[in-house]
């Protein structure tokens, strides 16, 4: 037993071992108007995936300036334009750059540059070419908002597929798609939401008795401990984002983002030292309002198109249903074979779930403390 407790703790430690900046989903933000044969806008990248692409940072001191940024604005520039190629009926439409400027949001900083640029003919069947940082960093994602009059269309770019939009044409099926797509995405590559759903789902196989941890005797408490807690998330936020969403209640991001880290703390150290163990479904639900919230920050980027709002918003809270339930079925069946394990009670848990608590710990510090 103890040499699989000295097994499992360099795994646990491994596990949840992430980058000290919670949101870390490495997105592009691309803005286009269409206007005839005109398409005018934005390009928005990460400072943090500008450093990754060009090298911004000119001192190596690991924080990057304005002076630096605009100093590497026409490495930046050349980058994206060869990662960019924007073509209208199979004719190219020709990039032209503009003013460099820095949006802040909330996973950070970002590079905002804009764009212009003049097709041959008035822009009916646009196709984007978008393969920024494939092969830095394979999880890169552009969010596409393409308006035309009243209509705005929307679409998840990658470099592993061209996108092809038919212009001012509304299609609820890929309307349904992309934001179902980019719900389960969200979910994935939110480690801070993923970090407090471990948190609760860990000690399901357990129970708490004599002041010890000790492992279910069959599966079925497991189960409903598990259905408990993400019935109650899912509720939780499902009702904060549908509010958030539809412009009904709004809180401050800083603050949606510093209770979300500190919802990871409390979840992570109740598994060290417990306090509630028979109703975490009552902790899933009453911290699940506040990452509703948060889930709410990604459909702000995309915005809910015009007379698809209810199904886009829909479509995206399935999608991190989906992603959701994906994580819980790779994680219980896991955790239930090895639940027996001395490692995974004594060492597994515990110190997996300290780790949680430190990282979440320094999230906290810097959202609240604006600390970078």
């Amino acid at each position: 037993m103890i040499s699989l407790s000295r097994r499992l703790l360099p795994l646990a430690l491994a596990a949840f071992s992430l980058p000290l900046q919670g949101h870390v989903a490495s997105n592009g933000f691309l803005d286009l108007m269409v206007e005839g044969t005109e398409l005018r806008g934005s390009m928005e990248l990460a400072v943090r995936d500008a450093e990754l692409a060009v090298g911004v940072d000119a001192n190596h001191d690991g924080r990057i300036t304005w002076g630096e940024l605009r100093a590497a604005r026409g490495a930046l520039q050349t980058y994206v334009a060869q990662h960019l190629v924007l073509t209208s009926d199979a004719h190219p439409c020709p990039i032209r750059w503009g003013s460099l400027a820095v949006n802040s949001r909330v996973d950070g900083n970002y590079a905002w540059i804009e764009l212009s640029a003049r097709c041959p003919a008035p822009v009916k069947a646009l196709r984007i070419h978008y393969d920024l940082l494939a092969g830095i960093d394979p999880s890169h994602r552009g969010l596409l908002k393409l308006t035309v009059g009243p209509l705005v269309q929307t679409a998840v770019l990658g470099a592993e597929r061209e996108t092809n939009l038919i212009v001012g044409a509304s299609d609820p099926w890929r309307t349904v798609r992309e934001y179902f797509v980019t719900g389960t995405w969200h979910i994935w590559s939110g480690y801070d939401h993923l970090l407090f759903l471990l948190s609760l789902l860990l000690p399901a196989v357990l129970v708490r008795r004599n002041n010890r941890w000790e492992p279910v005797d069959a599966a079925r408490p497991a189960f409903i401990g598990v259905l408990k807690v993400v019935t109650a998330f899912t509720l939780a936020h499902s009702i904060t984002l549908s509010l958030a969403a539809l412009n009904v209640v709004r809180l401050p991001s800083r603050l949606t983002e510093s209770v979300i880290a500190a919802s990871i703390v409390i979840a992570a150290l109740n598994n060290v030292f417990p306090v509630v163990t028979e109703t975490r479904a009552r902790i899933a639900f009453a911290f699940g309002l506040l990452h509703g919230f948060g889930f709410a920050s990604v459909l702000a980027d995309m915005g809910l198109p015009a007379g698809a709002r209810l199904t886009s918003l829909v479509s995206f809270n399935l999608g991190i249903e989906a992603g959701q339930l994906a994580v819980v079925g790779a994680v219980m069946p896991l955790a239930y074979a090895v639940r027996h394990a001395r490692g995974y009670r004594l060492a597994f848990l515990p110190a997996g779930s300290a780790v949680i608590a430190l990282v979440a710990l320094v999230w906290f510090l810097r959202r609240a403390l604006l600390l970078g």
